[in-house]
């Protein structure tokens, strides 16, 4: 049986260990958080190096793209070389395949439609999202001024992303990562009713990370698309709480959850059975049409 394990710096009260049979193939898909502590998440990866046949990284990003290119997060990078012998990922391999065609599945499906209203949180993490969601000719949205800087200027083009990037991304990436992204407890916090909560209400659709997205969730999001990954029952509940229309999971769900992009490369890298640098897009389209994988889609309310 494979084993992949994906080593976060989230918060270990969403971690899950389950087992899943892909393509024949038997496998025991577990995630650990380290709860924001990166020392931690360091021995951990070292612990389980040459030891299981894939490791994920959870809660921080390798690298962020924008225009065509790739920019190394300082924090992320260290992670992924302290592990040596077992295949290691941060699933952005996904975002740049699979979460580009869900977006192009819901537009077939007329879920997404040139006249929806949609919220990316963050776009130079999920940079097929971005990319695809401006083919679909929708208002978008991208929040990464907003919502990673504290700045309250939408970003409403593609172009213009690009143009930001290519000057903050070589600074912002050199921060630690705790400033961009929570972990840890931060994870629990929420941010308290404030003028960003606007964009919230004016979209239809709030796409992106769920754990950026939850941090920043108004009190009422009635009538509204989720469209995200790692979820957990209790994050299903909430969203129907709070009057949400529907979820949308990119990644399937495995007993009651749906896991990372991370650790669900981890499989496909598992099944590929090449080096993550060996890996090609066409590689993962293929597998992932093997695979049949299509948005879960839950109806709320």
């Amino acid at each position: 049986m494979k084993r992949v394990v994906s080593v976060s710096l989230g918060s270990s009260k969403r971690d899950k260990a389950t087992e899943a049979e892909f393509l024949g193939e038997k496998f025991i898909i577990e995630r650990r958080g380290t709860d924001g502590d990166y020392n931690k998440a360091l021995q951990v990866l070292k612990e389980l190096d040459g030891k299981v046949d894939a490791i994920g990284l959870g809660g921080i990003d390798v690298y962020l793209y924008a225009g065509g290119r790739r920019y190394a997060i300082k924090d992320g990078l260290r992670l992924l070389q302290a592990v040596k012998i077992t295949p290691a990922v941060d699933g952005s391999g996904l975002k740049n395949t699979l979460e580009r065609e869900v977006v192009r599945e819901l537009a077939r499906m007329g879920i997404i439609t040139p006249k929806s209203k949609v919220l990316l949180v963050s776009a130079v993490d999920r940079f097929g999202m971005a990319e695809a969601l401006a083919e679909t000719g929708a208002e978008v949205i991208f929040g990464d001024l907003i919502f990673a800087l504290g700045i309250p200027i939408p970003i409403k083009k593609i172009s213009t992303l690009n143009f930001l990037a290519a000057i903050l991304l070589p600074i912002i990436t050199k921060l630690p990562f705790q400033i961009l992204y929570p972990t840890g407890k931060e994870q629990e916090v929420r941010e308290k009713k404030s003028k960003n909560d606007r964009y919230y209400h004016w979209a239809d659709i709030i796409a992106g990370d769920y754990l950026y997205i939850k941090k920043h969730l108004p009190e009422r999001i009635d009538g509204k698309i989720i469209l995200t990954n790692t979820t957990t029952r209790e994050d299903v509940e909430e969203l129907k709480a709070k009057g949400a229309k529907m979820l949308v999971t990119t990644t399937p769900v495995l007993n009651g959850r749906s896991f990372g992009t991370n650790v669900m490369e981890g499989v496909l890298l598992t099944l590929l059975n090449k080096k993550w640098e060996e890996v090609t897009p066409e590689d993962y389209l293929r597998l992932l049409k093997e695979l049949g994988f299509k948005p879960n889609i839950i109806e709320l309310n």
